[in-house]
């Protein structure tokens, strides 16, 4: 649980809620709640392996496009 309490008596509550966004988006606690949104079948490690290399293909090709401009 993030908590965030005022510094002194004259800090904006504008200042406080900048604070708290910035605590939340750096602890990474929306996005673990946006994951857990929907089920998601856990993959075989032949899947995984299968989407691991179709990235590193993809990475590839980006890069050699993006070099031989």
């Amino acid at each position: 649980m993030l908590q965030v309490t005022r510094k002194d008596d004259k800090e904006s509550l504008e200042n406080l809620i900048r604070r708290f966004n910035k605590k939340v988006q750096q602890s990474g606690v929306l996005g673990i709640a946006r994951r857990g949104k929907y089920f998601e079948k856990p993959l075989t490690k032949r899947a995984q392996r299968e989407i691991a290399i179709r990235k590193s293909a993809r990475k590839a090709a980006k890069a050699k496009a993006y070099l031989g401009r």
